[in-house]
């Protein structure tokens, strides 16, 4: 008598999803979510650094790739809409938004409260996928991957760079940008999903003959960029994610916001590579239940 082998049901590949810090490259990163949207995948878990964890806590709040753009392009489409943004909602925050004794510094929280869409002022709990928001813990030299409490002020520590916003104090420890310590963090969801992408922005290497010595300012902000980039580059050395997707936006400032038309144009051929690659390994693999 032969015996029937019970059969064993297949599953789609499992994603999750690291975004990257690079201020204002990481516009491309709506590009990403929206190419997740067209291919109907969910991630299972994302984690996001700076600029990162502000649009992986979008997209884990159950917001679209075309939702997070559309919020994006009404507050970016110009200077004016954007101090248009700040004057609607500013008046009776801006003691906590900002400080005359530290003019060049802004409050993150206070700023992102104002800033980012209803749906992330909630708790962790509340999101629609795990999340988690890396930060430096400046006193402890370590990582802190913030994944409980509230989640607006865990993602304005992810995106403290001194100099530009305030430390945040969470849990009584004070942190800032997490990019000096995981610039784009992979390694955090890596363990949890079966396809790991990885999208990093801190920028490519490039000339620019002619062009003009940057500020101290400029310099500043742009060293961490290095910084991050270096990061970024040894840790590869160690690990890998399964897709690793590098939008050519390096050729723009990391305080170019206002160009998010242009960092949107740049990353375009970046959003058909994630698709292709995505695509062809959802496709080619099915997991057994």
């Amino acid at each position: 008598m032969t015996e029937t082998v019970p059969a064993v049901a297949a599953r789609r590949p499992t994603v999750a999803l690291a975004l990257g810090g690079g201020s204002a490259r990481g516009l491309a990163h709506i590009l990403m979510l929206e190419a997740l949207d067209e291919l109907g995948v969910t991630p299972v878990a994302i984690a996001g650094t700076s600029i990162g964890a502000i649009m992986g806590a979008s997209r884990a709040a159950g917001l679209s790739g075309a939702e997070i753009r559309a919020h994006c392009e009404a507050m970016l489409a110009s200077r004016r809409a954007f101090l248009s943004t700040l004057v609607r909602t500013v008046p009776g925050n801006l003691s906590s938004l900002w400080s005359p004794w530290q003019p060049s510094v802004v409050d993150g929280v206070t700023l992102l409260e104002l800033l980012m869409p209803e749906a992330v002022r909630c708790d962790f709990q509340s999101l629609k996928v795990p999340f988690w928001s890396i930060a430096t813990d400046f006193y402890a030299i370590d990582q802190v991957a913030l994944h409980h409490g509230p989640v607006i002020p865990a993602v304005a520590a992810s995106a403290a760079l001194p100099t530009i916003m305030r430390p945040v104090v969470v849990d009584g420890r004070v942190l800032i940008d997490g990019g000096f310590v995981n610039p784009t963090p992979y390694d955090v969801v890596k363990p949890l999903a079966d396809i790991t992408v990885a999208v990093d922005v801190t920028g490519d290497t490039q000339r620019r003959p002619g062009s003009e010595v940057p500020t101290s300012m400029e310099a500043w902000i742009g060293a961490t960029q290095i910084l991050f980039h270096s990061i970024t580059r040894e840790k590869l050395k160690l690990t890998r994610p399964e897709i690793l997707i590098r939008p050519k936006v390096g050729q723009f400032g990391t305080l170019d916001f206002l160009r998010m038309d242009e960092i949107l144009e740049a990353a375009a051929p970046a959003k058909e590579e994630l698709k292709a690659k995505l695509g062809a390994l959802l496709d080619g693999a099915s997991i057994a239940s």
